[in-house]
């Protein structure tokens, strides 16, 4: 069961998911906005049909009042959070911990660390537990990728989850995906994420992501990246419209979704299904005129 928090707590959580210096930025507006409300005098009015109006006015210069230090207070709260929630990520990925040492919120935390580090920008969902659907999203290139943890210390991850994800990544409109598990994946899982665009890394693989970041190649060198779907192709010159599958590089065509949660919309499909099953989403109405 989920802890109850309070309206104070929740907004607090919501400001410490923004940029610590976007939290400071909106705590200085707000405070001297709702400072000028405020101070501002309140018109006296002798017309019985305006007074309604100047109730409102005076309950809203009330609430000013009080919200002119308290708004402020929450975005500081907020930046402060998500400077320590910032460096608690990094002690996360420099530790000598065992990866099935930490819990499945600090597994989670590691896991985005971790991409990060690869150059990808990281969004925490706030699920409220260890199997609360997409736990991360990442973004890089413009691109965007759904992360799924499952911090199982001796189950093997199997085909079910993996085509879960596989069928949210053409919803929320993301080219790629990553299931990530400190155990092992089944070989039906496997199966299903060969030739899609979906990383599977295991613990093993985990562990390499994590020695990477601490020891990062140097400048000179080129460091092959570690398991990021491929990215997209520039599409044609003779056929712009169509992209290119992020998985082989073909050309795609427009196809309808037959299930799931985009049962009837239209995206695009790799020209060379069933070989291939990459997948983007259409964004527009001029790129389905194909």
């Amino acid at each position: 069961m989920a802890k109850k928090t309070s309206t104070f707590d929740d907004l607090i959580f919501i400001a410490s998911k923004l940029p610590w210096w976007s939290s400071l930025i909106l705590a200085v507006a707000f405070g001297v906005y709702l400072h000028g409300v405020a101070a501002a005098p309140v018109a006296m009015i002798n017309d019985v049909q305006h007074l309604q109006s100047m109730m409102m006015h005076s309950m809203f210069k009330t609430l000013a009042a009080v919200g002119q230090y308290l708004v402020p207070l929450i975005f500081v709260i907020g930046a402060i959070t998500s400077v320590l929630g910032r460096r608690k990520r990094q002690a996360l990925l420099n530790t000598g911990h065992a990866v099935n040492d930490f819990t499945w919120q600090e597994f989670e935390l590691l896991v985005g660390e971790a991409l990060r580090r690869q150059g990808y920008s990281i969004q925490e969902t706030g699920g409220s537990g260890a199997d609360d659907g997409i736990d991360l999203i990442a973004r890089k290139d413009g691109e965007k990728y759904l992360v799924q943890c499952k911090h199982w210390r001796a189950l093997q991850v199997g085909v079910p989850v993996v085509r879960e994800l596989y069928g949210a990544m053409a919803a929320e409109g993301a080219v790629g995906g990553f299931v990530v598990t400190s155990g092992r994946f089944t070989e039906p899982a496997r199966e299903f994420a060969s030739g899609r665009n979906l990383k599977l890394v295991d613990g093993a693989r985990l562990r390499r992501w994590i020695a990477a970041a601490k020891n990062p190649a140097p400048a000179a060198k080129t460091q092959a990246p570690i398991a990021k779907p491929q990215p997209e192709a520039p599409a044609p010159s003779e056929a712009p419209q169509a992209p290119a599958c992020p998985h082989c590089r073909k050309t795609m065509v427009v196809r309808v979704a037959r299930s799931g949660r985009n049962a009837g919309g239209d995206f695009w499909g790799c020209a060379d299904y069933p070989k291939c099953r990459g997948i983007r989403p259409i964004f527009s109405a001029a790129a389905r005129s194909k």
